[in-house]
């Protein structure tokens, strides 16, 4: 374990990345607070960690502006400070032709993945530049689908395309308070969300094939690389995919 005393906060902490992403921040010696909807999945996950007194778990909405605050309120008030902030929760919509996709399914993806990232980057921004020592890092999750889409996926990828810029802009404005910002792509880690890969998914040229998966735990292994730099050094993309999945050459 590294000897430190850095605060990170992990957004969607209760499952998946997240859950990869706040064990891994823990085993390296960081404090954590875990958010998310649902506070069992959170403590649960603190549970596994063997490191209960380094965390928190705080149930955070993160579409809800005073919701988000108080995440990073009640951070502050247990830990004194927020070094690192892991961006990472975010929903997709159901696989369905783009002409079917309704208003309110379109509407709740743009609200998690795009409104979402924004409120948790601001509120890490006021948080960041007012502390001392002053500044901090954000690592947003963008998914290798902020470059290339998938068939059926227009709202996630329209979100993910968002969050690029999400990431560029803060990064430019973070300067000024030592904010570093940076953005990983992941590409099919082996969770929930990409179970129905291993089964079968549809490609671009409307086969449906097996694609490769990758363990979880590489990308919490990604997030306390970017996270360990120092704030004069900046990942501002990394992508972190299964070798053999069809990207690189998609469609």
């Amino acid at each position: 374990m590294t000897t430190h005393n850095k605060v990170a906060i992990v957004t969607g902490a209760g499952t998946g990345i997240g859950k990869a992403a706040a064990l891994a921040l823990l085993g390296d010696g960081y404090r954590v607070t875990l958010a998310g909807r649902r506070l069992a999945p959170l403590e649960q996950v603190i549970a596994e960690s063997g490191a209960p007194g380094q965390a928190l778990a705080v149930s955070t909405d993160v579409t809800n502006p005073a919701s988000v605050q108080a995440l990073f309120d009640a951070t502050v008030k247990a830990f004194g400070r927020v070094d690192v902030l892991f961006n990472n929760a975010g929903v997709s919509a159901p696989p369905v032709p783009l002409e079917d996709l309704t208003l309110a399914q379109w509407q709740n993806v743009v609200d998690i993945n795009l409104t979402g990232m924004f409120l948790c980057i601001q509120a890490a921004f006021r948080t960041m530049k007012a502390q001392i020592p002053r500044g901090g890092r954000i690592i947003n999750n963008g998914s290798i689908s902020a470059t290339t889409p998938r068939p059926n996926s227009i709202a996630y990828t329209a979100t993910k395309h968002g969050v690029a810029g999400l990431t560029k802009t803060a990064s430019l404005d973070g300067r000024k308070y030592d904010i570093a910002v940076g953005q990983i792509d992941i590409g099919n880690a082996a969770t929930e969300m990409a179970e129905r890969m291993a089964s079968g998914i549809l490609q671009a040229n409307g086969e449906i094939a097996v694609e490769p998966l990758m363990d979880v735990g590489i990308v919490g292994q990604s997030v306390v690389y970017m996270a360990s730099l120092p704030l004069t050094a900046n990942v501002m993309f990394h992508t972190v995919m299964a070798t053999k999945m069809p990207f690189a050459g998609r469609g």
